[in-house]
């Protein structure tokens, strides 16, 4: 049987290594930090861990919002492309940090990509 995404980056393991790595390129990038000024970052990196999980293929116990609901605010804040933009290049960024092999890159970012409209809920 063939391996899913979530197995072949490594599971839970890589899954939380790529969070922690994530949030600390994004909150120490200007363009992007302010938006999560009053965000419990301990609950955001268990959100997004198992959010990131469901995307992946992993064990399914995501239970938070929307995308759309989760950015509203942020949206009526000003999110827009270029912030979207940002995050998706730190994600990117340290995927290939963590030694993820490039197909394997290509296959997490197409899906994040595609939350684009929802994140900025168009």
């Amino acid at each position: 049987m063939a391996q899913g995404l979530y197995e072949n980056i490594g599971g839970q393991s890589a899954v939380d290594a790529a969070v922690d790595l994530f949030y600390r390129k994004v909150l120490n990038d200007a363009r992007v930090s302010q938006y999560f000024e009053d965000i419990d970052m301990d609950e955001q990196r268990t959100k997004q861990k198992s959010f990131l999980t469901m995307v992946f293929g992993g064990p399914y116990d995501y239970t938070g919002q929307s995308l759309r609901d989760a950015h509203k605010d942020l949206v009526d804040d000003g999110l827009n492309d270029s912030h979207f933009n940002v995050v998706a290049v730190h994600l990117q960024n340290t995927l290939d940090e963590l030694g993820v092999p490039s197909d394997l890159v290509n296959q997490v970012m197409a899906p994040a990509a595609g939350t684009r409209d929802d994140v900025l809920n168009r």
